[in-house]
């Protein structure tokens, strides 16, 4: 006697079998998202110095990004892209101010197994407030995935 087998088992088992073998071996170790990196530094010895304590949201949203955090070096903030400027609430040591940073976003391929992000590069003016904030230079107006400092703020 021989065995029937359906045709739509056989139909699954072959897109199954097509399905594992079409995937990519390779897995995405890399970083993928950009995030603004902002150094905090002594206003009087102009060197690198952590807040006792951050706090760091954004203005008129709900998200919380620090809160109370000791030690933070840098700060990695992030950016909209879907937008052309995002503001910030920052609580340095228990003083708040507010940074506005305005910037263009573009989309960058990180790999084909990491997909794409957006890169985002900072126009020259910011906008803040000056409570406990001194002043702000941009290091490196450009904002990618890799670790390198673009803001420094002087407290």
């Amino acid at each position: 006697m021989r065995r029937f087998i359906p045709g739509s088992l056989i139909v699954i088992l072959s897109g199954l079998i097509l399905f594992l073998l079409s995937c990519t071996t390779g897995s995405c170790f890399e970083e993928t998202e950009s995030y603004l990196k902002a150094s905090f530094y002594d206003n009087i010895t102009k060197k690198l110095h952590a807040p006792d304590s951050l706090t760091l949201y954004g203005l008129n949203k709900d998200s919380i990004i620090y809160y109370k955090t000791v030690n933070v070096q840098p700060a990695l903030i992030p950016l909209n892209a879907s937008t052309e400027s995002s503001a910030f609430i920052i609580k340095i040591n228990g003083i708040a101010d507010t940074i506005e940073f305005r910037y263009s976003s573009y989309p960058h391929l990180i790999s084909k197994e990491c997909g794409y992000t957006f890169y985002h590069h900072l126009d020259t003016a910011l906008n803040y407030t000056k409570n406990s904030i001194k002043d702000i230079y941009t290091v490196n107006s450009t904002i990618t995935t890799l670790n390198v400092e673009n803001i420094r703020i002087f407290y």
